[in-house]
């Protein structure tokens, strides 16, 4: 979001925030045009396309989508599931059942971990209260780490979504704003900035929220991503934890092309 924020993208469009899982509901809706949605998301809003080349994604331990146990994995038989993320829920669900042992009793819960710990045996995590928690203290597993080790392809959690119908004026070219304002924002005096007003607010230290956003995130889909995207919604659709995804269409101001 840096030139949305800090440059002059802003000013072509109307900006909200919001938890992912309201991103999505949103383009549902059709109260917002475009938004940055969870990858489960993408099978159940018809008619959307994906910007190219953005997205959330992780070729290593995420650090922030984290199942948080009191018990060995095996003994686990309730988790409860912080639903702001679609994605995560749905993940949580294939590794338990292709990989952990089987399907537990899932309950959605608020993120809140002593709540969650005290009605459930494990907890799923993510965001900012996952990236708080103290892994010494507890059983911890990284979703996406988990997934890398077991898939050996890369998870993509989230990228930018628009509505087929989405009014898009021909003078702005929105791959290239997205793509641009991604790499503005990864410039290290930019980071530096970053890590400065967010340290305080999520937390961590200043060099904990630079390595989080330079080592343990991944900001294009590419053809590896996308692999790795395809193989989960492949594994989702078995495992129930989704329905079956669209092809995914990649916007293009003339015509989608299926990626």
């Amino acid at each position: 979001m840096w030139d949305f924020e800090h440059g002059d993208a802003g000013q072509n469009f109307d900006i909200s925030y919001t938890v992912p899982s309201q991103c999505a509901a949103q383009l549902a809706a059709g109260t917002a045009d475009i938004g940055i949605i969870p990858s489960a998301a993408y099978t159940v809003i018809p008619n959307l396309v994906v910007l190219p080349d953005v997205a959330i994604a992780s070729k290593r331990p995420v650090r922030s989508i984290l199942l948080v146990s009191k018990l060995p994995l095996e003994r686990v038989k309730t988790v409860g599931l912080d639903t702001s993320s679609l994605t995560s829920v749905a993940l949580t669900k294939v590794l338990f059942e292709k990989w952990w042992g089987g399907a537990r009793q899932f309950v959605p819960q608020y993120p809140n971990l002593e709540e969650m710990l005290r009605e459930c045996d494990a907890g799923l995590l993510i965001g900012d209260p996952a990236l708080q928690v103290d892994r010494s203290r507890y059983v911890t597993f990284d979703l996406a780490e988990e997934w890398i080790r077991f898939t050996g392809k890369p998870f993509v959690f989230a990228f930018w979504a628009m509505r087929q119908d989405a009014p898009v004026s021909a003078s702005l070219d929105l791959p290239a704003i997205f793509q641009e304002s991604r790499d503005h924002g990864l410039q290290p005096r930019n980071l530096d900035q970053i890590g400065s007003e967010w340290a305080l607010r999520v937390g961590l230290s200043e060099q904990a929220v630079k390595s989080y956003l330079t080592e343990n995130i991944y900001y294009s889909l590419d053809q590896e991503c996308l692999e790795g995207l395809h193989l989960f919604y492949k594994y989702a659709l078995e495992c129930k934890a989704l329905s079956a995804a669209p092809a995914l269409r990649v916007y293009d101001a003339d015509k989608p092309a299926v990626i």
